[in-house]
């Protein structure tokens, strides 16, 4: 017999809870929660949009992201799969699922990613919001420690990739990833509600790398 809806959440968020709790590198239990939140409340004011297809696919979204499983783009969706088949949930919300998982990757700028399904976008716009202002930038140099890159390289010009293979195999520092990928998501957002969020964390995004690069180079001590 299926689990009910709300059991079926509730499993789902205790389970990935458990598996991300002391996560590292910025893709751990709490970003997954806050994705989980505003995708939920996202789909709230999207009366035509499926909630239980939405929230799994929120909480889901990472459960074994193709960064941490040496590039292998079907890792999330098998491990969605395998998952949401112990808890006996329909097979059509299990491809759901597994679509929003496939789909929501930025691929690269050179890359269109359109999301094949309502609740798909309201789910990648509820992590790319994530990805931007104050906590994209922990976010970002979280993940840029984790994988031993520099700060910051002047002689290292970012790069608009333009295919998602190229963009896998990014090594460039981590201030790089800003111009490659962090200020673009703004322009990059499905719903008006985000993107309305969004113009506050762009803004704080600029003004940090503005702050940044003005005492890398000493700017500010100039003169003393």
């Amino acid at each position: 017999m299926p689990t009910a809806p709300e059991e079926l959440i509730q499993h789902t968020a205790d389970f990935i809870r458990a598996k991300f709790l002391h996560e590292g590198s910025g893709h751990d239990w709490e970003h997954i929660r806050r994705v989980w939140q505003v995708a939920r409340a996202l789909a709230r004011q999207t009366p035509q949009a499926n909630l239980l297809v939405t929230e799994l696919g929120a909480l889901l979204h990472d459960v074994a992201d193709w960064k941490f499983h040496d590039g292998d783009e079907e890792a999330g969706p098998r491990a969605a799969r395998q998952w949401l088949e112990s808890q006996q949930t329909p097979e059509a919300v299990i491809g759901q699922v597994e679509a929003i998982i496939r789909e929501i990757s930025f691929k690269g700028l050179g890359v269109a990613t359109p999301m094949s399904s309502l609740e798909g976008e309201l789910v990648q716009d509820a992590d790319r919001l994530d990805a931007i202002g104050a906590i994209g930038v922990a976010r970002a140099f979280a993940y840029g420690g984790h994988k031993n890159r520099p700060l910051h390289d002047p002689s290292v010009p970012p790069v608009q990739h333009e295919s998602f293979a190229s963009y896998k195999q990014n090594t460039a520092p981590t201030i790089n990833h800003f111009y490659e990928k962090l200020l673009h998501l703004r322009e990059r957002l499905n719903t008006p509600a985000a993107r309305r969020v969004a113009e506050q964390r762009h803004a704080y995004m600029e003004q940090f790398l503005a702050q940044f690069l003005r005492e890398w180079e000493g700017q500010d001590v100039a003169e003393l």
